[in-house]
């Protein structure tokens, strides 16, 4: 599991001729501008290219940075936010530095078509990855070492993230400020940007229509807004059906049109990041935090706790919260 502290540390970003400045905008609004309201280091964020200088971007402007790949491996986080050619190999110079930076422990992260880098240097060899839906049977065809997942937001294997398409790229950046900062300070800089805090990675990225297509998804929102005001109770498909006045299996139909993903898949996200809040601002034993938000055993929410945060209920509260209480294991 990745472990190493990643406050005040340095980001890098590489840009490339004729790329689209959405992505280098993202990573640039969530790592690169100050925060001092934080009152803690922030990020340190250089763009770069393969080769310093001019860099022509989409639209005929030209940005011009004097950082190349020496500089773009040296940080602790690197950012590929895509790739000029999806059906090219990435230069050995690329590869090289990449494959330097993740032997020495760097966090090397990409965005959309960010990923066919990644692979050409084969850090997602026996990996899950993702990537644009629209990339993803091209990057399966030519890396068949990778699992290619095209039905989530992003993927956190530890040092190596991968994101879908564009916006996904914001849902992970602060993925990555929740991890190494805690929710409050992810939430915050969610807020300064006017978008969700926090969409799970394992949301689907395409979904065939919006809720406010059919009449059905208001008594589907409501059921759902019911659920986030009472996840202590014990709730099922079929609870939430009869609170959206519909049966079982067309609850699921539209819970599922509408999401991209089941109920209780998207109950169980909610539990967690429920908990967060108890985690970081109380002293609760895991046990009681586990009960709060609906799991009906501590076992089970350190699990799906685990697996959704890639740490432990009691080494979150460590890093983020209050000081550990009796029995918080």
């Amino acid at each position: 599991m990745y472990q190493v502290e990643r406050r005040g540390e340095r980001v890098t970003v590489l840009a490339f001729d004729g790329m689209s400045v959405f992505e280098l905008g993202i990573v640039s609004e969530v790592f690169g501008l100050p925060r001092p309201e934080f009152d803690r280091p922030w990020y340190d964020l250089t763009i770069c290219a393969e080769t310093p200088g001019p860099v022509r971007v989409v639209g005929g402007a030209t940005l011009h940075t004097e950082h190349g790949l020496d500089t773009f491996a040296a940080a602790g986080t690197l950012i590929v936010p895509g790739v000029p050619d999806v059906r090219a190999d990435p230069s050995p110079a690329l590869v090289a530095a990449l494959r330097t930076a993740h032997a020495r422990g760097a966090r090397i992260m990409s965005i959309c078509s960010g990923a066919f880098a990644l692979a050409g240097a084969g850090l997602l060899d026996g990996r899950r990855a993702t990537t644009h839906w629209r990339y993803a049977e091209l990057l399966r065809a030519r890396h068949p070492h990778v699992q290619v997942d095209a039905d989530v937001l992003y993927l956190d294997d530890g040092d190596v993230l991968t994101s879908a398409g564009s916006a996904a790229g914001l849902d992970l950046c602060l993925h990555v400020i929740r991890r190494d900062h805690g929710p409050a300070i992810a939430n915050a800089v969610a807020r300064r940007l006017v978008v969700q805090p926090h969409r799970d990675g394992g949301q689907a990225q395409f979904i065939e229509a919006p809720v406010a297509d059919d009449p059905a998804d208001d008594r589907l929102a409501r059921s759902m807004e019911w659920a986030l005001g009472n996840l202590a109770e014990p709730i099922t498909v079929e609870v939430l059906a009869r609170r959206a006045h519909m049966s079982a299996r067309t609850y699921l139909r539209h819970f599922a049109r509408a999401t991209g993903t089941t109920p209780i898949r998207w109950l169980i996200g909610q539990r967690v990041h429920a908990s967060l809040a108890l985690l970081e601002t109380t002293g609760t034993p895991i046990e009681e935090v586990a009960a709060a938000v609906g799991f009906d055993s501590p076992v089970t929410y350190r699990h799906h706790f685990t697996r959704a945060m890639r740490t432990s209920p009691s080494a979150y509260r460590k890093a983020f919260g209050a000081d550990e209480a009796p029995g918080a294991v």
